[in-house]
């Protein structure tokens, strides 16, 4: 009969003599944290849930092989993504949705995968410090590679995106979204490192003094590390604003009706932001800018004399800066998503053209062969353009100082790089960032709500207010401390006016740019590094045991 392998226990930096769990807690674990992290994002806005998660996932496939530590990530992903995107698939169906997530999926499952066999060699070395950090560093790197593949990626839904609310928000300025999704992983391996000193503490008889106070640091330094870290952001100085302030409106025209067939009386949703531009004019007084959102024009203005001829009415009352949302029969037989620039007087328009339009939303790649799986890929258009031109309008105000407007359209604002290019195009001139979207598609659903929660955490990654504006919900104006004072609900007619105090310069997190991740990427290289060295074994005697602990030997 062949010998069997004992049960080996792991040491970590604070426990040891803990087993790791078998396969089917292993599951439970991991469905239980992705399904936590699915909480932390709106609608349901419980952001600490995500510190829990991650604690839970952590467990799940901590020292797991990779084969269990895939398993592991993608019943974890599953449970994240699943209910966290449930809006991609409220009109188009539940295909698509799911698809998208279990794409989503398969990088959470591709990280532990990773990340699980790196802590196996690094525990057996007795280097449980850096068995740790391989998750936080594995997030980073796992979130990286989900923003850039395939066809540019989709961030939507990283850690840091939960985290609007949260003391740790603050960080967004130091670092970005990378800092912050590390600081969101680095709690949960620190509540997960406190039960795992709790559960080693009363897994053995405490017979002396030392003992206990050695047990007692075990849980204690965990648990004060993760007070610190879940605190501190909050003392971190946020940059102060410019002395100029741009009395800036948003018009959210609404539609005639949810769907994708939002815009299908084009010219009724352009008349609704017309009609309230004409509204705002009589009421708000002089304006430095005025903004509509991404589609409020989608007749060409350009090759259409109607839509040409209202748009023109609309500058007319509120005589200032028209920047509006439209979508332009150009360059054939290309369509472009385009940010217009209207100045008083001149005829034509500046534009900016997204420079990252969507996959499976604004354009279909392969559209002959995921026309088998569903007919709705013929609603989108046949192609659209991609920009390559930074988002930058300069402007003056009513008294003469310069400023900026930066726009990004709609899942742009997820984009890292993007809105950093446009900040740090000209970081001295006073700006404020646009986000012009669309969310009609969308229904009654929690996008709306996440995408606004992106662009809090965008005003405080680059000290900049937000004019963020929809065509159906939700808009309105974000200060640069990621705070605001108003926002519209869905569906409804909305305008509003607000003195911004424009920022200027760049925050850390700009000059650092991809530096983050880079280090990241580097950390978890090192990890698996270290891990090749000799190691260290600490086998107890063979045993015959069940088969339940063999299988458990296996995980």
């Amino acid at each position: 009969m062949a010998k069997l392998r004992p049960r080996r226990t792991y040491r970590c930096s604070v426990s040891r003599d803990v087993p790791a769990p078998i396969l089917p807690a292993r599951l439970l674990l991991a469905l239980a944290g992705g399904g936590a992290i699915a909480l932390a994002f709106p609608d349901h806005n419980q952001w600490y849930a995500a510190w829990l998660g991650c604690g839970l996932i952590a467990a799940a496939g901590w020292v797991a092989r990779w084969r269990t530590g895939f398993l592991v990530g993608l019943v974890a992903g599953l449970a994240y993504f699943v209910p966290t995107l449930s809006w991609s698939g409220v009109f188009v169906g539940k295909l698509p949705w799911i698809a998208l997530a279990t794409l989503e999926a398969l990088y959470v499952a591709a990280m532990v995968a990773v990340i699980g066999p790196i802590q196996r060699r690094l525990v057996e070395r007795r280097l449980g410090w850096a068995a740790s950090a391989t998750v936080p560093l594995g997030w980073v790197v796992g979130e990286w590679a989900r923003s850039t593949t395939p066809f540019g990626g989709f961030p939507w839904a990283r850690l840091a995106f939960s985290q609007a609310d949260s003391p740790l928000r603050n960080l967004m300025s130091l670092g970005g979204a990378p800092l912050l999704t590390a600081a969101v992983a680095t709690l949960g391996v620190l509540l997960y490192a406190v039960a795992r000193a709790a559960l080693a503490t009363r897994s053995r008889a405490l017979t002396s003094r030392r003992r206990v106070l050695t047990s007692s640091r075990r849980v204690l330094v965990p648990a004060v590390a993760a007070v610190a870290l879940a605190t501190l952001p909050l003392a971190i100085p946020l940059a102060g604003t410019s002395s100029t302030t741009a009395r800036v409106a948003i018009v959210q025209g609404n539609v005639p009706k949810a769907g994708l067939d939002f815009n299908a009386e084009r010219r009724a949703v352009l008349d609704n932001h017309v009609r309230g531009t004409e509204a705002l004019a009589a009421t708000a007084g002089a304006l430095d800018l005025v903004i509509w959102p991404e589609n409020a024009a989608d007749i060409d203005p350009l090759r259409n004399t109607d839509a040409a001829a209202v748009i023109t009415d609309a500058r007319n009352a509120v005589k200032a800066p028209l920047l509006l949302g439209a979508i332009l029969e150009e360059p054939a037989p290309l369509v472009s998503n385009a940010s217009l620039l209207y100045r008083p007087g001149v005829l034509d328009p500046e534009r900016y053209v997204k420079q990252h339009p969507v996959p499976f939303a604004e354009y279909v790649p392969y559209k002959d062969f995921f026309r088998r799986f569903n007919s709705n890929v013929d609603l989108v258009r046949d192609g659209m353009a991609t920009g390559t031109q930074v988002g930058y309008f300069a402007l003056r105000t009513r008294s003469g100082a310069p400023f900026a407007a930066l726009p990004t359209i709609c899942f742009e604002v997820a984009y890292d790089g993007l809105i950093r290019k446009a900040v740090t195009h000209s970081p001295q001139v006073p700006s404020v960032l646009v986000v012009q979207t669309n969310n009609a598609t969308f229904g009654y659903t929690a996008e709306s709500e996440q995408q606004f929660a992106i662009s809090r955490l965008r005003a405080i990654e680059h000290n900049r207010p937000v004019a963020h504006v929809s065509t159906v919900g939700v808009s309105g104006f974000i200060r640069p401390d990621g705070s605001y004072a108003d926002k519209s609900s869905l569906y409804t007619a909305y305008r509003a006016v607000a003195d911004l105090p424009l920022g200027q310069g760049t925050t850390i997190a700009d000059r650092l740019g991809r530096i983050p991740e880079y280090t990241a990427l580097a950390g978890l290289s090192l990890a698996w590094g270290l891990g090749r060295g000799p190691r260290r074994r600490d086998n107890g005697p063979s045993t015959t045991r069940s088969s339940s602990a063999k299988e458990a030997t296996r995980v």
